[in-house]
């Protein structure tokens, strides 16, 4: 229909849909500086200390952006159910997420709330809970290695203990051995002085106390003499 036929038709309507339009103007360009004034989505959102029925969410936000509170939203995956956690008048990084199911996986998205409202959510971080009995094993494990480590090491000084105190006592022994052998040396060279000096004497030629040589026991034999009487 051409506008300036439905204008004379039609002039009452054809009012109301400028103004219309008007006002959809306007209320884009609000909307636009809205955006444009609100805060940035949080980046870097992690999920930490994950248990069977809790968990940590932590994010970063822009520099250079005051930001009073955020707003995280959680569900189970595949699950239209929603739980959404708000907080404001708060310069926190982190947020604290429970009643959780063990073995089960969740969907966080986190916002960021200011002044002007808030940020578009951040990218969906997918977490998955452990199992109760997982957790135990494994902090049972982490302690009984733990445990093990410890025992070797104690194991392993005492035996370095040992061997000190072996090689200590064989060193002791070996110094006693040679100072009894030593002894035992010196007490014997005055006794084979004496019994050098006895031998060096019987072998020389024996003397009177006088200085003269020792004349034999037997006399010497003498002429005998006979007399016959005629």
């Amino acid at each position: 229909m051409d506008e300036k036929f439905g204008s004379k038709l039609f002039p009452q309507l054809w009012e109301q849909k400028i103004h219309f339009s008007g006002f959809c103007f306007y209320a884009g360009l609000a909307l636009l500086s809205l955006l444009a004034d609100s805060p940035s989505a949080p980046v870097n959102v992690t999920v930490k200390h994950l248990k069977a029925n809790s968990a940590v969410v932590t994010w970063d936000v822009l520099e250079d952006e005051v930001v009073i509170g955020f707003a995280i939203s959680q569900q189970k995956k595949d699950v239209r159910m929603l739980r959404f956690i708000q907080e404001v008048n708060t310069t926190t990084r982190s947020c604290a997420l429970w009643d959780l199911e063990e073995d089960t996986e969740y969907i966080v998205h986190v916002q960021s709330i200011s002044i002007q409202g808030q940020s578009p959510a951040s990218e969906p971080v997918l977490f998955k809970t452990p199992r109760e009995a997982e957790k135990l094993a494994s902090k049972n494990k982490d302690e009984v290695t733990m445990k093990e480590m410890a025992k070797k090491n104690q194991q392993l000084r005492a035996g370095e203990i040992l061997i000190i105190v072996v090689v200590l006592f064989m060193w002791a022994g070996v110094i006693a051995l040679f100072c009894r052998q030593y002894d035992i040396i010196k007490d014997n060279e005055p006794n084979n002085s004496k019994e050098k000096a006895k031998s060096a004497s019987e072998n020389s030629t024996p003397e009177h106390q006088g200085g003269g040589l020792l004349r034999s026991k037997f006399p010497k034999n003498k002429p005998s003499v006979n007399i016959i009487e005629a």
